[in-house]
């Protein structure tokens, strides 16, 4: 096979480009959703899910606010995905745009991109636990333990495999 058929083959990533938008788009929308019915709840004495009733209205607000940051936190990291497939795979290297909107997140290899994502992983981690706690405040158990036990094994393989160094 010549160069350029691997060239043009490049070009099928745009199936994962355009998913991952896709599906960040919904997510953004999803976590909207989420957003308002912690309004709803608190303001208009809306309802709250089965889960949530033994909770007080401003605890259901916090608890729905924090599934919506989850929410919007996984639909930044399909966009993250996106714009850097787009930057690794399609857009041309010679081209140099200063004013990229995401200028932010420099993509200039695979690794790069796979430790962003990374560190953005472990914050949602991170705000799963919180959401757990809040949940399950006045029943918790030594299980709850397991999430901040995998976050902090996680961090240290990072450390120790020695992503997330080298300059940003």
């Amino acid at each position: 096979m010549s160069q350029s058929t691997f060239y043009y083959f490049r070009y099928i990533s745009w199936i994962a480009i355009i998913c991952s938008l896709a599906g960040s788009a919904l997510l953004f929308v999803i976590g909207a959703e989420k957003s308002y019915s912690a309004f709803a709840v608190f303001l208009f004495d809306q309802a709250p899910s089965p889960q949530l009733k033994h909770l007080d209205s401003a605890d259901i607000a916090i608890s729905y606010i924090t599934k919506s940051l989850d929410t919007f936190l996984v639909a930044l990291v399909l966009f993250i995905f996106a714009h850097g497939i787009f930057t690794l795979f399609i857009k041309n290297g010679s081209e140099d745009n200063t004013k990229s909107v995401l200028s932010w997140v420099k993509t200039p290899n695979m690794g790069h991109l796979k430790n962003k994502l990374t560190e953005v992983i472990i914050v949602i981690l991170f705000v799963k636990f919180l959401e757990l706690v809040l949940i399950e405040f006045d029943q918790l158990s030594w299980e709850i333990l397991i999430l901040p036990l995998a976050i902090l094994l996680l961090c240290i393989g990072i450390k120790l495999l020695g992503l997330g160094q080298g300059g940003e």
